[in-house]
């Protein structure tokens, strides 16, 4: 017996005796029921899960793969729609879809968690005219392509191809598919989208030749060499996925079996296997930090070539949220967001002399320097400008009184377009 967890009635007359009775949600469907006053029924409309991929629907959208992948969930299929012929009577097809489309995305939202902004549906040109899609504000986009699924992930071509249509159910619903973010509204669906890296198995190769120079801390090599590893963690970096052992296992169960090859990971009976959190733990205590940033600092040259030399250097120190109590300062171009370097601030000191460690690891040559108002000390100033030949913006506040009230007597008021990265003289001083 089919358990109906979730029903109600909708108080409006469909006609002078009809109604659109209940609304029941069986799995990932929604019934709506037409009925008469009585309750004797007159139809149904079903609508589940969109397709996954249609051609001429993704086209009229203009959205990417990437976005149809994690943004499909807002469109769904109207998948049946019966009306008993011996009971209907003219206009009962479309005025029952149009009072179904104006509660549906509300429906889909109590029932499921988000709203839905289209609908799509097929229609059989052997069978039917789609004329009640057409009156009731359907746009007709093109055919199928002839397949049809007969396992989750299986498709056979029956050489029979539908009508396509679709109608969006807000305004500018295809704009916000296509957008580069979201409407708040909807971005709950991305947030519960699990990432998934899009490159090639060729472009992870190229990624990899460049990890195999890391020395590795194992004596014996087992499934998963080190590069593979750290190909991994940078993946879901590529494509926005959260940090930690936990966030990169569950990632790498989301890569494709050629993936996971081109990862350089060893073939086992079932196939190539994801490496757990335990793997990913041990890999964060012993892996050698200096020589890992120098990899990465050369994959970056590769893909995105130098930083600008006109980008002004910003150093900021960050307490990772997952980062044991400690600080990382990180060095990058404003506003390029070239990474220059980083260091582990110890919880027994502070940025002060960890800032002025990786002033030696870093070209500062010619280059205009950032820091916030922990570093405005004499010794950084000096060391930036005599020993590593930079320029400094320092950034002094309130809680440093004497010092303000030294600039606002000895420095000039700087013009009102005075921007740190512009052509604005030299900055070797505070300000």
């Amino acid at each position: 017996m089919v358990h109906f967890r979730w029903r109600f009635r909708l108080a409006r007359a469909l006609a002078k005796h009809h109604y659109l009775g209940e609304v029941r949600a069986v799995g990932e469907q929604l019934f709506y029921a037409i009925t008469e006053g009585d309750g004797d029924w007159l139809g149904v409309l079903v609508f589940c899960a969109a397709s996954r991929r249609l051609r001429a629907r993704d086209r009229w959208i203009g959205w990417s793969e990437e976005q149809r992948r994690r943004r499909l969930p807002l469109v769904i299929n109207n998948c049946r729609f019966l009306l008993l012929p011996h009971k209907t009577f003219p206009n009962l097809g479309s005025r029952a879809l149009r009072l179904t489309l104006d509660r549906l995305s509300a429906d889909w939202q109590a029932r499921y968690g988000h709203p839905v902004v289209l609908v799509e549906t097929f229609v059989d040109p052997e069978q039917f005219c789609g004329t009640v899609y057409t009156a009731s504000g359907w746009q007709e986009l093109g055919t199928t392509d002839g397949f049809g699924r007969v396992r989750r992930d299986f498709y056979v071509q029956h050489h029979k191809p539908k009508r396509l249509f679709a109608r969006e159910l807000c305004r500018n619903a295809r704009r916000s598919l296509a957008a580069d973010q979201l409407r708040p509204a909807l971005a709950c669906v991305e947030a519960r989208t699990r990432p998934r890296s899009s490159q090639s198995p060729a472009q992870i190769r190229s990624l990899i030749e460049h990890l195999k120079t890391l020395p590795d801390y194992r004596v014996r090599i087992g499934i998963y060499p080190l590069w593979s590893l750290i190909a991994i963690g940078l993946l879901a970096h590529l494509c926005g996925a959260p940090r930690g052992p936990k966030e990169w296992s569950l990632f790498a169960r989301g890569l494709s079996q050629v993936q996971r090859r081109a990862l350089g990971i060893r073939r086992q009976a079932d196939g190539y296997p994801a490496p757990g959190p335990t793997t990913f733990w041990r890999l964060l205590a012993r892996i050698e930090g200096d020589a890992l940033e120098k990899v990465f600092l050369q994959v970056q040259q590769q893909i995105r070539g130098p930083a600008p030399p006109g980008d002004l250097i910003v150093l900021d120190g960050k307490e990772p949220r997952h980062g044991g109590g400690h600080a990382v300062l990180t060095a990058v171009t404003v506003p390029s967001q070239h990474y220059l370097g980083s260091a582990l601030v110890d919880q027994k000191t502070n940025e002060i002399p960890v800032a002025r460690t990786l002033f030696h690891r870093l070209d500062l040559d010619g280059r205009k320097v950032s820091l916030d108002a922990l570093h405005t000390q004499d010794q950084t100033a000096r060391e930036l400008v005599l020993e590593h030949g930079a320029d400094y913006l320092l950034t002094v506040k309130d809680n440093q009184p004497t010092l303000r009230q030294r600039i606002e007597t000895l420095v000039p008021a700087p013009p009102a377009d005075f921007s740190p990265s512009g052509g604005h003289g030299h900055l070797g001083g505070p300000a």
